[in-house]
Parts: structure tokens; C-alpha cells; sequence
């Protein structure tokens, strides 16, 4: 059998690694070990569940764990150099996985190094591509537009298909039909995020209601303490009669409601998948928005616009995230049926090009490839 080790280090991770180690798993021609989560370890205990060390969110948090990181990676880069497994997958969390890549490389690693589900480089770093593709064999992505990116460093890449596709087929429920009276007001899965972003919602929703005295509003905290907080904000605003909080899970509201708008997030990209116009909306500290401005190199913030190179979506960002822009794109949208049915139709239009599903099980053969092929 050939010897696949695994490195995560978030709940994403964990749920893309552990898809991707049961469709490997399928062809009995593997043994597996590394580190990532307890989806991974429930398929193989040879992976070490490490993910309430790995995965921390910030600078500051990071820091505070830097010698923990760096003793993980110097235990992690010398079991492989000893145990020498056939490949490495990385998966995503590119801050210990490209210094490890870095680190095999260096130190003499002849087995095949391979990425699945590509870093964002391409919004923030493009000058680490270079280097990218001098130390991996094969880059596996989930957006169609990173595949020319990497190879055009000369970087091998295959596109696998976004796991999107698969978790919202699984959710859509085409018996559910939309109320055009019902706004979705999402303002994303972190705290910070719900207090920057919530209370401009509910000002557009204030806002809105002056025109529009029918409209119904729905919102869907990520956790209980979450949604809690967000009935606390409506209470507060005085819009508890007619903002629904927590009857529904995100997923439901972006298929019961009309229009939305939503944190920029995956968020924005499971909205698309299950069909809901909407308009996307962020705010952060203006220390960061700065910083932003000057690394970042794409012309958009949202997912679905950076894919079709233009703005389907229209983006709030800063400044224009406030109660009256919120409100002026939502009227905009509930205003015309026929531009709620544009926005729809081009909003399929880019979903489709994540491809027709089964993107771990396309990663789990294109792996396995490298094998039979050689």
C-alpha cells in the first residue's frame, strides 16, 4: 500500500480532508496519517486531532502560539523526513503548510508534495505562486480561474470542483418557495462581524419599512450565543415585530426570502448556489481597511465578483455599509422583479462554472493519478 500523510489545521479543513480521505479511502490502496481534525481522525485515528491548538484566528492569537507552531512544525517535518511517505497533501491553512512545504523541500524530501484547495494568494500574495510552484508537484483548486494562475507559473494544476456544489445540492429544496416580501439580513458567522454589521441591516430595514410597510426581515445567528445577541439588536432597534431571528438556519432563510444582503463570506457563495439575489456588505476597523487597500490585488471583495470579473453583486464596502446604501441596493432589487431575475440568472451563471459536483472525489483520483501514471 502507498503511504498518504494529511496536514489541517481548521474546521474547514477537517471537513474537505475528511471527504477527501473517505474517497481515497474507496480504493483501498492507501494508509494514512498527519494531523487535522475529528472528522479526520474518526476516518483514520492515524490522524492527529490537533485543532483546538491549530486553529486560531488573528495575529495577535498566533503570536501568542508562535513557539507551540514552530516545535509542531519541526515534529511534523521530521516525521515525514523519517517515516518518507509517498506524497503529503496540504490542505488549505497556508501559514504553517507552505513553511512546511518549504522546510521538506529544503531538507531533501523526494516524495510528491500536493496542495488541495488553493491559499488566496491571488487576492493578497501573487509573489508566493512563484514560489509555490517551486516546491509542490501538483496544485488542486476549487475555483476555475486559479488553474491558468498556477500554471502559468508552471505550477501543475487541476481544477477538482468547488465541495460548495455538493453540501448546497444537498440542502436545496426546491419544494420551498420564495416570499418576495421577505428580506434575508446576514451579517456573517463571527461576533465582530454581527456588531459591525448588524445594526446598518437594521437601520436599512428601519429604513426600508418607511416604503415598503409589508416587508418582513429573517436573520440566523451561526451559534446560540449569536443568535441571542442578534435578538438583543432587533429588540434594541424596536424592530422585534417584524425581524424574524433564529426560526430558521441561514441556508432555509436564503431560500425562503426574496432578496438578502449578506457578509462577505462563503456566505455570499452558498446565497448563490441556492439562488437568492443579494447584495453583499463589510466593514472593518479602518486601520485594516488600509492595509487591505494596499495588499490587496483584485479589483472585488466578493467571490462571485472576482469570478466573473465584474460586479454581479453590488458591494458595500466601508462607508457605503451604512443603513441608507444598504437600503438604496435592497429597494434597488425589491423595486424590479426583472432585476431580482437578472441577478438570479447570473448569479447560475457563475455557479455553474464551479462544476457539476463531486470535487473530492475528483481530488481523491487526480491524487491517486500521480501514482498510476508514473
Amino acid at each position: 500500500m502507498k503511504s498518504l500523510l494529511l496536514v489541517s489545521g481548521e474546521i474547514s479543513g477537517d471537513t474537505h480532508g475528511s471527504a477527501l480521505l473517505r474517497a481515497l479511502g474507496e480504493t483501498g490502496e492507501w494508509e494514512f496519517s498527519g494531523l487535522g481534525g475529528p472528522l479526520m481522525n474518526e476516518v483514520s485515528a492515524e490522524i492527529e486531532n490537533w485543532l483546538d491548538e491549530a486553529a486560531v484566528l488573528g495575529l495577535w492569537e498566533v503570536l501568542k502560539k508562535y513557539s507551540y507552531f514552530k516545535a509542531k512544525l519541526e515534529e511534523t517535518a521530521s516525521r515525514i523526513l523519517e517515516e518518507k511517505p509517498n506524497g503529503v497533501v496540504l490542505i488549505d491553512y497556508p501559514g504553517f503548510n507552505l513553511r512546511l512545504a518549504k522546510r521538506l523541500r529544503a531538507e531533501g524530501y523526494s516524495g510528491k508534495l500536493i496542495y488541495y484547495i488553493s491559499p488566496q494568494v491571488w487576492a493578497w500574495k501573487k509573489g508566493r505562486i512563484q514560489t509555490m510552484a517551486e516546491m509542490l508537484d501538483l496544485m488542486i483548486c476549487i475555483f476555475p480561474f486559479e488553474k491558468e494562475l498556477y500554471e502559468s507559473s508552471g505550477l501543475p494544476t487541476e481544477f477538482s470542483g468547488h465541495p460548495l456544489v455538493d453540501e448546497m445540492a444537498k440542502l436545496k429544496e426546491d419544494s420551498i418557495e420564495r416570499d418576495r416580501g421577505l428580506v434575508a439580513l446576514l451579517p456573517g458567522s463571527r461576533e465582530r462581524e454581527v456588531e459591525k454589521l448588524f445594526p446598518p441591516m437594521l437601520g436599512a430595514a428601519t429604513l426600508l419599512l418607511k416604503d415598503y410597510p409589508n416587508l418582513k426581515f429573517a436573520t440566523s445567528g451561526a451559534t446560540p450565543v449569536l443568535t441571542e445577541r442578534l435578538r438583543e439588536l432587533v429588540d434594541e432597534a424596536g424592530l422585534s415585530g417584524s425581524v424574524q431571528v433564529g426560526e430558521s438556519t441561514s441556508h432555509d432563510v436564503m431560500q425562503q426570502a426574496g432578496v438578502g444582503v449578506i457578509a462577505s463570506g462563503t456566505a455570499t457563495l452558498e446565497a448563490a448556489c441556492l439562488g437568492l439575489p443579494y447584495c453583499l456588505a463589510y466593514k472593518v476597523a479602518w486601520i485594516t481597511a488600509v492595509a487591505a487597500r494596499r495588499l490587496m490585488q483584485v479589483k472585488f471583495l466578493g467571490i462571485i465578483n472576482v469570478m466573473a470579473d465584474r460586479e454581479v453583486v453590488p458591494e458595500l464596502l466601508q462607508n457605503r455599509a451604512t443603513p441608507k446604501g444598504i437600503a438604496s441596493a435592497l429597494g434597488d432589487l425589491l423595486s424590479s422583479e426583472e432585476k431580482q431575475n437578472q441577478l438570479r440568472s447570473d448569479l447560475e451563471a457563475v455557479v455553474e462554472t464551479l462544476g457539476k459536483g463531486g470535487a473530492h472525489e475528483n481530488a481523491a483520483r487526480i491524487i491517486s493519478g500521480l501514482w498510476n501514471e508514473s
